[in-house]
């Protein structure tokens, strides 16, 4: 007698493995957007997300798609409408992921941290001129903070320094791990100014002399990321190319508090899409004459996978409510990261571990997905250092050094 769930299967237009149904939270409105974005998705990144892992190929030729569809600058107010509401951004950042983190990665840097830097940070001109043709694809944005030396500790220890010269600011220092830098046309660069000793921003534009951006190859994580090494010698930039609300590392860190989230929808996304192959595959694979998901101890594989899922999605839920409601802080957006990504980590070896010697091949994906987790396990904030965010909030202590 066979014990497979009689029940006809849920509409796509639906997350199956929401399995609490967050989705419900979201407007019809917003539904509607989700299942439109999923559909573009599934049609237009997923196929060749493999491949384009494998030949460290960047899909730049997707984000005019992704203007055409609406899907850029969404979390960001436009003369058109105002921003989206956090939950809805999110929700469609996972969705993103679930099909390919590197198309998420490079449209998260693009949407999220670009320009939500301008709209956090940005002047009226500066919001003008880079906004519209951002949200419409025609310019693409990097966000250069990262040095060679300082990742973690890079709030009091970012060496790149910026000198003001009458109208001008002349930029040195090194990047790295900056992605989308090679190709895109304004790069948002984090400098010191050695006047102040404070933390300052400014547009570097594609061309600038002075500004070098080299590929880094050999990655094993996030392939179809270019991300890259930036050289700034003797750069010169005009003063109304530094962010007019960007004066200390505390500006920067409003990006970063707000980001960090977004990474952690991410997170999600990964251990969901990995998930989703995972459990596909044990339906359709036999041994011993029964698919793989009829027997115990895949099914308790599977299950933990849900669970840490379901969690994670609550966690980044509630961390939106939160925001909306203006009360969100620092430690919310760090537990969020540190949890999402531990989970995913798990859920990723998990997946594999249920699909055998297939889980280490590119063309079942789940390979792909557990390569990719390890990038989005580290940057923004390392699980340990937000911990520490988190431990200082909660015992008054600081354990940084």
């Amino acid at each position: 007698m066979s014990t497979r769930d009689p029940r006809p299967p849920m509409s796509p237009d639906l997350l199956t493995a929401d399995f609490l149904g967050y989705q419900q939270l979201l407007t019809d409105d917003e539904r509607d957007l989700v299942a439109r974005a999923r559909k573009f998705y599934d049609a237009e990144v997923a196929p060749g997300a493999n491949q384009r892992w494998l030949d460290e190929e960047v899909p730049r030729h997707l984000v005019p798609r992704f203007a055409e569809e609406g899907l850029l600058g969404l979390g960001v107010d436009s003369d058109e409408e105002p921003a989206r509401r956090t939950l809805l951004t999110g929700w469609l950042r996972m969705e993103l992921a679930r099909v390919d983190p590197s198309t998420a990665t490079l449209v998260g840097v693009h949407d999220g941290l670009v320009m939500g830097t301008l709209a956090v940070c940005g002047g009226v001109e500066q919001k003008a001129r880079w906004l519209p043709a951002m949200r419409r694809g025609e310019a693409v944005g990097a966000f250069a903070l990262t040095e060679p030396d300082h990742g973690s500790d890079v709030a009091g220890g970012l060496a790149t320094s910026a000198r003001r010269e009458g109208e001008e600011w002349v930029l040195d220092g090194a990047k790295r791990w900056i992605g989308n830098a090679c190709f895109a046309d304004v790069v948002v660069v984090w400098a010191r100014d050695v006047a102040d000793g404070q933390v300052k921003g400014f547009l570097v534009e594609k061309g600038t002399p002075g500004f070098t951006a080299t590929p880094i190859r050999g990655k094993t994580a996030l392939r179809a990321v270019e991300n890259a090494d930036i050289t700034l010698q003797g750069c010169r930039v005009p003063d109304a190319n530094r962010l007019e609300g960007a004066s200390s590392f505390r500006d920067t860190n409003e990006v970063l508090r707000r980001t960090r989230g977004g990474v952690a929808w991410e997170s999600v996304g990964v251990a969901l899409g990995a998930y989703e192959h995972a459990l596909a595959y044990t339906r359709e694979r036999e041994q011993f004459g029964r698919p793989l998901a009829s027997f115990q101890l895949v099914q308790d594989h599977l299950v933990r996978m849900l669970s840490d899922v379901t969690a994670s999605l609550g966690m980044v839920v509630r961390v939106c409510q939160l925001e909306e409601a203006g009360e969100r802080r620092d430690e919310h957006a760090a537990m969020a990261k540190a949890f999402c990504t531990s989970r995913m980590r798990d859920v990723v070896a998990r997946a594999r571990e249920v699909m055998g010697g297939n889980g280490v091949l590119a063309g079942h994906h789940v390979a792909r997905f557990v390569a990719d987790a390890e990038a989005l396990y580290s940057y923004e904030g390392t699980r340990e250092v937000n911990t520490l965010v988190v431990g200082r909030a909660v015992t008054g202590y600081g354990a940084f050094v």
